[in-house]
């Protein structure tokens, strides 16, 4: 089933509207500690929440785990739930990835709504139908392919985003920018994301999520095309897993490590020009600072790689870039070439 994509200038009407046009006998809506405080406020008065339970798990991506999961199965069970119930997720890509494994699970699959209150969340993890949990170590591991009935984004929920969080979305939608045209690309390295414009950032969100759908209708269980929309995560990934043994980083500065690696092997290996990867990395550099790695690191960084669900017959396997919007899927490049890569990262 083929979501739909609200940009929304009152989320409240629009949550009605979405609704009433989903089958509902009991209505739930999943949050974390932080949106419950936050975003739950603004809609939870609203008549179509009329009786909806509210459940809560601990924030950050440390907890999307089984637990939080069977937490989530056991509320809905609790509340009264059937196969005729709806979920609503509120909140970043942690919830509405967990929520909408839970939501595709519980009872063979229930209907969901997300409603993403992050950057990231708008412009990657709430679209394209995604879904799953950490486990084991490993980001998203065990998870299903599976659409919201309906995506309602409100910049409105930005404001009560702190920065860090924001810088984090926004590399989604350098990414977006990078395999989609020169002028997306220019328009966001030249954004100030310290100072957003949020009327102009509106409108941005609506041209990189609609990015991400023409890809995903074109490969909505990612046989081909979409293996584009990883460019930066193989990195990018590896760099996010192995800080949760550390001091964890928040995913889209990890992709923004990615792609500076990814820009790198590019360069070398498909012909991106010099010039762009240079502004691309200044402007990455400027916004993201760096995660301290050394030489010594890099043994763990490439087994980490070698676990990403994008490898075939344990060769890691890379989305790479000709130019912007010239998009080079399963690519491949030796360890000495990947380790030259890190040293890029370190040195640049």
């Amino acid at each position: 089933m083929k979501q739909k994509v609200i940009i929304s200038n009152n989320i409240n009407s629009e949550l009605a509207k979405a609704i009433s046009e989903c089958e509902h006998d009991r209505t739930f809506v999943l949050t974390d500690a932080n949106t419950a405080r936050t975003s739950w406020p603004v809609i939870e008065k609203h008549f179509s929440l009329k009786g909806a339970k509210l459940i809560s798990i601990p924030a950050s991506d440390t907890n999307k785990n089984l637990d939080s999961v069977t937490a989530v199965w056991r509320a809905i069970e609790s509340g009264g739930g059937s196969r005729h119930s709806l979920l609503i997720n509120l909140g970043g890509g942690m919830v509405t990835d967990l929520g909408g494994f839970a939501a595709s699970t519980y009872k063979r699959g229930i209907n969901f709504i997300n409603i993403p209150t992050t950057l990231l969340a708008m412009v990657d993890a709430s679209v394209g139908g995604k879904t799953g949990i950490n486990f084991d170590g490993l980001k998203n591991e065990i998870g299903v392919f599976n659409n919201a009935r309906f995506v309602i984004l409100d910049t409105e929920f930005l404001k009560t985003l702190d920065t860090q969080n924001f810088v984090s979305g926004y590399a989604e939608m350098l990414k977006h920018g990078l395999i989609s045209n020169e002028k997306m690309w220019s328009e966001l390295v030249t954004f100030d994301i310290q100072k957003p414009d949020l009327k102009k950032l509106s409108r941005m969100v609506g041209d990189s999520v609609k990015v991400k759908e023409d890809i995903v209708s074109k490969d909505p269980f990612e046989m081909g095309l979409r293996k584009a929309l990883n460019y930066g995560h193989t990195f990018g990934h590896a760099f996010e897993s192995f800080s949760l043994k550390r001091t964890p980083i928040l995913h889209g500065y990890a992709v923004a490590y990615g792609m500076i690696c990814e820009l790198y092997l590019s360069c070398m290996l498909t012909g991106f020009p010099t010039d762009k990867m240079r502004q691309t990395v200044t402007f990455i550099r400027d916004n993201y600072g760096r995660m301290d790695i050394t030489c010594d690191d890099y043994e763990e960084l490439i087994t980490l790689m070698k676990h990403d669900k994008k490898n075939v017959n344990g060769i890691i396997n890379f989305t790479l870039l000709g130019n912007i919007g010239d998009i080079r899927v399963n690519q491949t490049a030796t360890e000495e070439q990947i380790k030259e890569a890190l040293d890029f990262y370190r040195e640049n």
